[in-house]
């Protein structure tokens, strides 16, 4: 590990906090996202956070299940994102599910903006990680799955599933032909 600085503080990566294998340190996952809309595109955006926020987020306190994205003028707005307060906070903690602001550049804003306004689209987002420190969010430019595309996916994930362990049973009751040499 180096050395610190000779003013007595750590850097980020000497506390461990970026993961080993680079710079991408995942906090969160929307798996229902994924299951309930069709993604077309994802961007990645910062999100603008108290500093009780950034700790219970660095200790994965958040939910991502029901949170999306809205655009607000030349503003996006992350609505019903909840980050648990802060364990060792203060009255100063912060509002659980609190409106937090996105940070993108002007041009990607009014872009997201005209396409949710196009019918059936919408902003939700995908994972929350941190990158250099700096807590990021992936936002996908989602349509909403019916309800038969989802029965379809499910089945199709079955089938897979069943050929898998099939295959595999069909395999391990069968001596190999490299054994017997």
């Amino acid at each position: 590990m180096a050395e610190p600085s000779g003013d007595g503080r750590r850097s980020a990566r000497e506390d461990g906090l970026r993961s080993p294998g680079g710079d991408l340190r995942p906090v969160a996952t929307n798996r229902r996202a994924r299951h309930e809309y069709w993604i077309e595109e994802t961007h990645e955006a910062g999100i603008a956070l108290t500093g009780t926020e950034v700790k219970s987020l660095r200790a994965g306190h958040v939910i991502l299940a029901d949170a999306f994205a809205r655009v607000d003028g030349d503003e996006a707005w992350l609505l019903h994102l909840h980050i648990s307060p802060y364990e060792q906070g203060n009255i100063q903690n912060h509002d659980p599910v609190r409106t937090r602001k996105l940070l993108l550049h002007k041009r990607e804003i009014l872009r997201l903006g005209a396409r949710v306004q196009q019918r059936g689209y919408t902003l939700v987002p995908l994972r929350i990680y941190f990158r250099g420190g700096l807590a990021k969010v992936e936002l996908g430019l989602a349509r909403g799955r019916h309800t038969y595309d989802k029965r379809e996916r499910i089945a199709e994930r079955d089938a897979e599933r069943r050929i898998a362990r099939a295959l595999g049973a069909r395999d391990k009751g069968r001596p190999s032909s490299r054994r017997g040499r």
